[in-house]
């Protein structure tokens, strides 16, 4: 049996348990795992001091540190979030709806872990927590393999949950990392169908791609964001340029920061400059169309094919002045990764056809596509964005990581 063959094994052998624990049990687990995240905060950091000076070795940008990064605040607000997670509904076991068929037979459609789920996922340690402690709130066992750029991070966070969550009488097994960070291990795991029921990657639009193409395992995509913001012709100008810097500088490291810039030709003159003072103000690089140079200056390079359709996570932003919003709409539908896309606009009519033409899986009018969050949503946490269309859409959440069962009760009823 191979390493991860035995990972996948051991997962299965804690299923039962995570799926069977009582709600008391699983908030017990998740008290304990804060606390100890908490009290173990100068060990995290010292793990995390070696992979941000790995990442500056290897010349990882400023932005990507940014994610990768951990301190006392950070820590506090990951422990924060799995506190948060105990107030949250348990759903395993609710009933979603329930019929009595004619014949007398009672048919009750049931909340249900999904079972053993594994999570690719890059960069972002605090992932480590927000994945392993969603999937025990929601009853599943998990397998995490995060990116080498944060094993020690990872290693330390996974083994804090892991004593954590065994001191309160659930198997360690509930929580296992994936510790090798080749190649060839990621793959093993996107085939692993004998114990993996699903498999969700979280990360980079290379990773998603690989695992889609690759996987033998059902798999569930999440993260890629290359998302726009369209500025109609009657916006608010104001408006316009803060929902823009905020898209674009408040985390660019995240899926659902903003990459592209869409103008309508009859304000680009009045709104582009305004804009660009605001993402001066953080270094923004802006690639954009001729007439995007024209009006902005010299310091606007050239627009590719490619750069409309990059996802960028750093303070780049391609930019393009569109003659209508259909042409915006026909942009997106091009170059959109299907995850969050804004219209600034004070036309109803625009607005409607924008939300109903566009399709992602948040579509804004006059509001950041920052919003895209499960806890902005009022879902609570989440695993990630899903961007496909079949099991999830959007913020995945606890409800997202079940599946249903049907309960079926009768009385000798034959057919």
């Amino acid at each position: 049996m191979t390493y991860v063959e035995t990972l996948g094994a051991k997962a299965k052998a804690a299923e039962y348990a995570a799926a069977s624990a009582p709600s008391k049990l699983k908030n017990d687990a998740l008290r304990a795992i804060a606390d100890a995240l908490v009290s173990n905060t100068e060990r995290i950091i010292e793990a995390n001091k070696l992979d941000l000076d790995n990442a500056v070795k290897n010349g990882m940008s400023a932005s990507m540190q940014d994610r990768l990064m951990l301190n006392g605040a950070r820590i506090n607000d990951i422990a924060a979030s799995v506190l948060k997670l105990i107030e949250a509904e348990d759903l395993i076991g609710s009933v979603d709806f329930g019929i009595v068929r004619p014949n007398g037979l009672k048919i009750s459609k049931t909340r249900v872990p999904l079972g053993v789920i594994g999570i690719i996922f890059e960069s972002r340690p605090n992932v480590t927590v927000d994945a392993a402690t969603l999937c025990l709130k929601a009853g599943n066992t998990v397998i995490l393999k995060g990116g080498k750029e944060a094993i020690n991070s990872n290693k330390c966070l996974a083994e804090i949950m892991r004593e954590a969550v065994e001191s309160t009488g659930l198997p360690a097994d509930v929580i296992q990392l994936v510790e090798d960070t080749s190649r060839e291990t990621t793959t093993e795991l996107m085939k692993l169908n004998e114990y993996l029921d699903v498999l969700i990657p979280r990360g980079g639009a290379g990773l998603i791609k690989a695992v889609v193409s690759q996987a033998t395992v059902p798999v569930i995509e999440t993260g890629t964001g290359n998302c726009h913001i369209y500025v109609d012709s009657n916006a608010d100008i104001e408006m316009a340029a803060d929902i823009v810097n905020n898209g674009k500088t408040q985390r660019p490291s995240v899926c659902n920061a903003v990459e592209s810039l869409l103008v309508h030709k009859d304000i680009a003159d009045k709104v582009l400059p305004v804009i660009k003072s605001k993402l001066d103000g953080h270094n923004v690089e802006i690639r954009g169309c001729v007439k995007t140079a024209e009006i902005l200056g010299d310091s606007v390079k050239p627009a590719s094919e490619e750069d409309y359709a990059t996802e960028f996570l750093d303070y780049i932003i391609s930019v393009k002045v569109v003659d209508s919003v259909d042409e915006a709409i026909s942009h997106i539908r091009k170059y959109s990764t299907g995850h969050s896309e804004c219209i600034v606009t004070k036309s109803l009519e625009n607005a409607e056809k924008f939300q109903r033409e566009v399709d992602s899986a948040a579509v804004y009018v006059n509001a950041s596509t920052r919003f895209t969050d499960g806890g902005e949503y009022g879902f609570g946490a989440e695993i990630g964005i899903s961007t496909q269309k079949l099991h999830a859409r959007g913020p995945m959440g606890l409800r997202e990581l079940t599946t249903v069962k049907y309960l079926i009760n009768g009385n000798g009823q034959i057919r």
